[in-house]
């Protein structure tokens, strides 16, 4: 039996007097292994972790480092024990370089050139492959993760934290930074993962252990477990983990999107001559990895992003005839009776408001159909009622900020109310982004009850797995443009993780 790195005995953890996040949880971790960390949403996981990283304190519970009992009030203390953590939202400055945002902190004394020396010497150790000199606004995502790894183990840290760690990174990029966990785990380096992805904990972990709504349920090892198995102790009981994808023969062309072209506040080209067609009945899936213009692909079709001359975007329904959507804001879209819904990758900054309830931001919907100077709360109310019970939203009552409810059932909030509005085109970005298997499976089993209704649907995903599972089609974004346009039912992984990293060259 390997030595024990971490002990945490009775960890508690509250928040006020009703949310109890951790009750009395038990967890081991050993050197040179990887644990993966599962659960639903509001499980318990990253309160559990930063903890051992000295974001909160315990309210009850010890823990032992190296068998010795320490206290950690801070992410200083947890950095001079060797523990470092690798947040989902990395902590980086954008107009720094990569060495200048790894000396950060330390001591003026630190000099530049033993740190690169170092840093590079981390690097060949591990199998890094990291330009200490390159801007982090340069970067691309699994770049700023690599450094992240690479400025916590530069601090000394023998106990890395990951969470979410292959959120956005294409299947090439997630094989090479397992390639370099096991690395570390070969050096003896202890590795927690906190992921919701069932098949990456299956290929990299040695040990699993799951939490359920605040409490350890069990910890198991790789090879005496399976996916399965897993959901379950995550759900309290047997879920399918099939994805539907029914076909609907009758389709009619809902979007007719032609050399649209949308440039940033750089004059930079983000969506740079797109053209495809959108049809009722199908879900169009949209890969990519992140910042190839996914977001402002679907804000300029909804009116919220300046499109460049030449673009054009037309909308056709057979209730309200034919739209040229290109020059129309937002307001205009919903004012002509068009029937677009939108669920943004930014659910709390631009989806809902957070300090609001579930009536009110049911309400921003529908203010402007109010008679007279007085806001009609009935309507909303009994919607906001609707989305509550039928997709099971926890919340203490529809007045309760969204804000403080789980990322589960904001999103459910969010998807329940565009849908409400019955749209003939929904797009969603990321709409399963951090939320838990059971969340997600719900969530996608209302994008396809929407196609089989004859919405067509545009679904923005970072899960290729399920991009695989759920689309008709994929349409593959690489650096702005439109790489490729793939049958859901035949492509592979591998075919849609080299589109979005090799953009084909012009004929």
């Amino acid at each position: 039996m390997s030595e024990i790195a971490v002990s945490m005995r009775g960890i508690t953890k509250r928040f006020g007097r009703k949310v109890l996040a951790n009750n009395h949880v038990d967890l081991d971790v050993y050197k040179g292994e990887i644990l993966s960390l599962l659960g639903e949403n509001g499980s318990g996981k990253t309160t559990l972790m930063n903890m051992l990283a000295g974001i909160y304190s315990p309210d009850e519970g010890e823990i032992l480092i190296n068998d010795q009992k320490v206290e950690i009030t801070s992410p200083k203390d947890a950095y001079d024990l060797g523990i470092g953590m690798v947040h989902q939202h990395f902590k980086l400055i954008d107009v720094f370089t990569a060495l200048e945002n790894i000396l950060i902190g330390l001591p003026a004394k630190e000099a530049e050139k033993k740190c690169r020396a170092e840093v590079e010497q981390i690097c060949q150790k591990y199998g890094f492959d990291l330009d200490l000199d390159k801007k982090i606004y340069e970067m691309s995502v699994s770049e700023k993760e690599t450094l992240e790894i690479v400025k916590t183990l530069y601090r000394g840290a023998s106990i890395l934290i990951l969470d979410e760690p292959t959120a956005v990174l294409t299947p090439q990029e997630i094989t090479k930074l397992f390639t370099i966990l096991r690395n570390m785990k070969d050096d003896g380096k202890s590795i927690v993962i906190i992921t919701h992805k069932l098949n990456e904990v299956m290929e990299i972990s040695d040990r699993i252990s799951v939490l359920r709504k605040g409490e350890n349920v069990g910890t198991v090892l790789k090879t005496e477990t399976n996916e399965q198995q897993l959901t379950e102790m995550m759900v309290g009981e047997k879920i399918t983990l099939d994805i539907a994808r029914d076909f609907v023969e009758e389709k009619h062309k809902r979007l007719e999107v032609k050399n649209l072209t949308v440039k940033n506040i750089d004059g930079k080209n983000v969506v740079d001559d797109i053209s495809f067609d959108l049809y009722s009945g199908e879900i169009l899936g949209i890969a990519g990895i992140s910042g190839s213009g996914q977001k402002e692909l679907l804000e300029a079709i909804m009116g919220l992003q300046k499109c460049e001359e030449g673009s054009s975007v037309i909308y056709n329904s057979t209730a309200h005839g034919v739209h040229e959507l290109v020059g129309l804001s937002t307001k205009e879209i919903i004012s002509h009776g068009l029937h677009l819904a939108f669920v943004p990758e930014d659910r709390l900054g631009m989806g809902l408001v957070g300090n609001m309830g579930m009536t009110d931001n049911v309400m921003l919907k529908r203010y402007r159909k109010g008679s007279g100077p007085f806001l009609h709360r009935k309507m909303p109310h009994d919607t906001a009622v609707k989305i509550k019970d039928e997709l099971e939203v926890v919340t203490p009552d529809l007045e309760y900020p969204v804000r403080r409810l789980s990322g589960g059932n904001v999103q459910k909030i969010l998807v329940g109310r565009e849908i409400n509005n019955k749209p003939t085109v929904l797009m969603t970005a990321y709409a399963v982004r951090g939320l838990d298997i059971n969340t997600s499976y719900a969530i996608y089993n209302l994008l396809n009850e929407q196609k089989k209704k004859g919405v067509a649907v545009i679904y923005v995903g970072e899960d290729l797995d399920v991009l695989l599972a759920l689309s008709d089609r994929i349409m593959v974004l690489c650096a702005g443009k439109m790489n490729g346009m793939l049958d859901g039912r035949t492509a592979s992984k591998e075919e849609v993780g080299y589109l979005m990293t090799h953009l084909k060259e012009e004929a």
